[in-house]
């Protein structure tokens, strides 16, 4: 389903561009009232056909939101360093604080999945294009965040926390920062 439903807003997203940027200044050049050319009506076919390929896919996919499925696999992280978010790691001292550390990344989705987000926000359910998005950048500024910390020989990172910003449209930051220790026996 998620295969058909990036044709469908693929096809959208073309549809869209050649009837914006190739429909319009055909309009504006020939005035007169001519017959549509034939690359004109596919680009509304592909418009309107793409939007109704994504509303069928996501109306099936709600239909079946009841079966499980497989959760996305985590990436490994960059180097053997423990991250908690607690101020202390249990039964381990911290013997030298080497100072904040941080990891961010700035992520969007194209034009097509944000079609997609915009429909099942109108019919309801999860957002699942924008959760896969925090899911990735999660992953991508946590990773950077341990190399970081590996990178100066930490053994842990405490008091973790996230940050998430809107930027632009549907793109979003996130920051994962923490304090960079060395731990004693």
């Amino acid at each position: 389903m998620k295969t058909l439903r990036q044709i469908g807003s693929a096809a959208f997203v073309l549809g869209l561009f050649v009837s914006v940027f190739g429909g319009i200044p055909w309009l504006v050049i020939v005035k007169d009232d001519p017959p549509v050319p034939w690359w004109l009506r596919m680009a509304v076919f592909f418009l309107l056909g793409g939007i109704l390929v994504v509303l069928a896919t996501l109306a099936i996919e709600q239909r079946m939101r009841g079966l499980p499925q497989a959760p996305p696999a985590p990436a490994a992280p960059a180097a053997e360093v423990l991250v908690l978010n607690s101020d202390q790691v249990p039964g381990r001292p911290v013997t030298e604080v080497l100072g904040l550390v941080q990891g961010q990344t700035v992520y969007a989705i194209w034009i097509g999945k944000d079609l997609s987000a915009l429909i099942r926000l109108i019919l309801g359910g999860e957002l699942t294009e924008y959760t896969e998005m925090m899911a990735h950048a999660r992953t991508d500024a946590l990773n950077r965040m341990i190399a970081q910390a590996a990178e100066i020989g930490a053994d842990a990172v405490i008091n973790v926390r996230y940050m998430t910003t809107g930027v632009v449209g549907s793109a979003a930051e996130l920051l994962v920062y923490g304090t960079a220790v060395k731990l004693g026996q």
